[in-house]
């Protein structure tokens, strides 16, 4: 059974940056695509960023292209999530999700991704 816990989020300035990582067990992370989820108090959790099996990105939010990226170290069974130029619209809780897709493919569909973290909270404020 996978098992993904995120770390790294924190209190940030505006214009900061942060690097969160999604630590994967029980499994090995070469078998699916991973996707960092967003949530906001009050809104829908949202697709930020994924990165295939075959380690092809893709980014969903439009607010969050060319600040955002995410990459993934198999051998470390960890994918990460670098923010940099941070807004207070990032904060959110970020999650990262896991689902067996095809091998050069990623989805922003929620309903893709079998197993989630528990989040980890981002807070972008003076």
């Amino acid at each position: 059974q996978l098992q993904l816990v995120e770390s790294g989020g924190d209190l940030v300035q505006p214009g900061g940056s942060l690097t969160l990582s999604c630590a994967a067990s029980g499994s090995t992370l070469d078998y699916y695509a991973i996707s960092w989820f967003r949530q906001a108090p009050g809104k829908e959790r949202e697709a930020v960023l994924c990165i295939t099996r075959s380690g092809h990105s893709a980014a969903y939010a439009d607010s969050v292209k060319g600040r955002f990226t995410i990459a993934r170290d198999n051998a470390r069974n960890t994918v990460y999530l670098q923010m940099n130029s941070l807004k207070p619209e990032d904060t959110a809780v970020y999650y990262c999700a896991a689902g067996r897709l095809l091998y050069s493919l990623c989805s922003d569909d929620l309903v893709e991704y079998n197993y989630w973290g528990q989040g980890t909270q981002v807070t972008v404020s003076s």
